[in-house]
């Protein structure tokens, strides 16, 4: 099925849904960009990260990310790629989430949808309507889970955090981050936990995660990535990923 995704936002009449398939060998990037319908999107085979205006998410093939109408959004995949994207008219999401999330992937939901990228441009017949409405169903009723790496709002913390991401190996403390910043240690601590959930040194440690998770769809050594975001050792990285994923870096990819 051929579908212009440069112009998602323009479905037929009574068209709930359209849904798509794509595989590439290279790396896949699109910028950030917002449309009228809702997206729902995901890979099959590779790892997306996610970027929207109220944080970032690296995505695996179990779980899937929801956008609604609107939201500035931007993503990339880590090595090769097949996914698949799901854009739903604008009238058809006021029953499903109001906020770009991450959820897991149904097995109903991965059937629906591949049933779905098989139908043709026209208006949707009574069955492919039934199959559009398991689709809806499965989006609002699909629980979040925790894959995201909320932002801060505070141009302060924000700052603090984008130095973070682009360097995962720096040891710097909360202490010697505020001075940088301009702030103090102590309102540092305490706007970032607000503002994310999660403290400087938890939010550091999971942007590590979600970056060993690129890595790793990468195909890089684990020795390679714990050295690479400044572990002393291969076995404390190790042990710091089973801890926040339950398993280990190895067997990641296996489950």
């Amino acid at each position: 099925m051929s579908f212009d995704t440069s112009n998602p936002s323009i479905l037929r009449p009574q068209r709930l849904l359209r849904a798509l398939r794509i595989s590439q060998v290279q790396e896949r990037v699109t910028p950030p960009h917002c449309h009228a319908s809702g997206q729902l999107f995901g890979a099959m085979r590779g790892l997306l990260s996610v970027a929207a205006d109220s944080g970032q998410w690296v995505v695996p093939a179990s779980h899937c990310v929801w956008v609604p109408p609107h939201h500035v959004h931007a993503l990339r995949s880590h090595g090769p790629f097949a996914g698949w994207s799901v854009y739903v008219d604008e009238a058809s999401c006021g029953g499903l989430p109001a906020a770009p999330c991450v959820m897991r992937v149904s097995g109903l939901l991965r059937e629906a949808v591949a049933r779905a990228s098989s139908w043709d441009d026209g208006a949707l017949d009574a069955r492919q309507a039934r199959v559009a409405g398991v689709i809806l169903d499965e989006i609002a009723a699909a629980p979040h889970e925790p894959f995201g790496l909320p932002l801060p709002t505070d141009p302060r913390l924000l700052r603090v955090a984008r130095a973070v991401l682009d360097d995962l190996a720096d040891e710097r403390g909360v202490e010697a981050l505020a001075a940088w910043a301009g702030v103090s240690p102590r309102t540092l601590a305490r706007r970032f936990t607000i503002e994310t959930g999660f403290t400087p040194s938890a939010w550091r440690q999971r942007a590590r995660i979600l970056r060993t998770l690129e890595l790793l769809a990468s195909g890089q050594p684990v020795t390679t990535i714990a050295l690479d975001l400044g572990y002393e050792t291969v076995s404390a990285f190790i042990a710091m990923f089973k801890r926040v994923m339950g398993v280990t870096p190895g067997r990641y990819g296996e489950e």
